[in-house]
């Protein structure tokens, strides 16, 4: 049976990209750069700022490292964080809604010889009701090839390379995330040495208009507000307006005081690294932990019965050391009277 489907392959990073080569043709490898008008300039990304209704032209230059020629399509298509935090772009067939439409490349289609480059021209136009703050996208080249997966479908595979494109719209800027789904995890052991292990899980989403990043962290509180544990988790990846990151966070060695608070808590920072204002706020989320020392309390349970068993003998011991005793006197008495009475008669 043959079926036929769709598969991207995507490499997105911040310069010059070369994807794993197509299947079908091992030899071709190409890459999306950055450019002026006589070639790659260094820039790490697209990186604008405009007003609403501005617009500019720039360029890209696209390279077939391959020995053989190379056709390509190239388009703007709108970029999103994806699950696992990274830089993702919609499907190659998806319609772009945001910055993936404000850009126009002067060509759609480019055919390369062996080893040669290509400078492209483009445009970004922003609208005139574009909403403020960061939009991104992503300048793409893609070549669909043909494979045979294991199973004997035929499968076009879309590979596809591109650069980064970051805007940011004149206007009020909101640098906000926020913490939810929080989950907290303890794992205990029966072992009494061994103390807790408590994981706070949580989604870290950008509901402002600006890319953030952050380092999320999370401390355990025991009575009276007593820090007993601090642990900080690898920063978070940009993440763009509207995108969601998982992370977690791990404390070992928990003491165990019965009623504690897990909070968690991340200090945005522009992606960028440069200044916001205003600046970003510190988020934060608290949550009760009741953490029970069962094996701690079995201990000192077990310690204590085995004390209160040695006074109970030890003083059982004693009182009857104390009968045998007084009954040993109280012989030793009788004996005495008993012998002074013979010795009267």
């Amino acid at each position: 049976m043959r079926t036929r489907n769709a598969v991207a392959a995507l490499a997105l990073a911040l310069g010059v990209l070369v994807p794993p080569a197509p299947a079908a043709a091992d030899s071709l490898t190409w890459s999306v750069a950055p450019s002026g008008p006589r070639g790659p300039n260094g820039r790490p990304a697209l990186d604008y700022k405009l007003d609403p209704g501005a617009a500019i032209t720039d360029h890209v230059a696209v390279t077939n490292h391959a020995a053989e020629p190379l056709t390509l399509r190239l388009y703007a298509t709108d970029a999103l964080t994806t699950a696992g935090g990274g830089f993702g772009l919609l499907a190659g067939d998806a319609k772009a809604v945001d910055a993936g439409s404000w850009v126009k490349p002067s060509r759609s289609t480019l055919t390369l010889p062996a080893s040669s480059r290509v400078v492209v021209p483009f445009t970004v136009t922003v609208p005139d009701n574009a909403t403020p703050g960061d939009h991104a996208a992503g300048l793409v080249a893609s070549l669909a090839a043909d494979v045979t997966d294991g199973n004997g479908n035929r499968v076009t595979v879309d590979h596809r390379v591109g650069t980064r494109v970051y805007l940011r719209v004149a206007g009020p800027l909101t640098p906000k995330l926020t913490i939810s789904d929080v989950r907290v995890k303890a794992a205990t052991s029966w072992n009494p040495l061994t103390l807790p292990r408590v994981t706070a899980s949580f989604t870290v989403t950008n509901t402002g208009n600006v890319r953030l990043t952050g380092t999320p962290s999370t401390r355990v509180e025991g009575p009276f507000g007593l820090s007993v544990r601090t642990a900080t988790a690898a920063a978070i990846p940009e993440i763009l307006p509207g995108g969601s990151v998982s992370t977690a966070v791990t404390l070992d060695a928990v003491p165990p005081l019965f009623h504690e608070y897990v909070i968690s808590e991340i200090m945005p920072a522009p992606a960028d690294g440069r200044p916001i204002d205003p600046a970003p706020a510190r988020i934060t989320d608290t949550r009760t932990l009741w953490l029970i020392p069962w094996s701690q309390l079995a201990v000192l349970g077990l310690v204590i019965a085995l004390t209160a068993a040695w006074l109970f003998a030890r003083r059982r011991r004693r009182t009857r050391m104390g009968a045998a005793l007084a009954a040993a006197e109280q012989r030793g008495r009788e004996q005495a009277t008993s012998s002074d009475s013979k010795g009267t008669s």
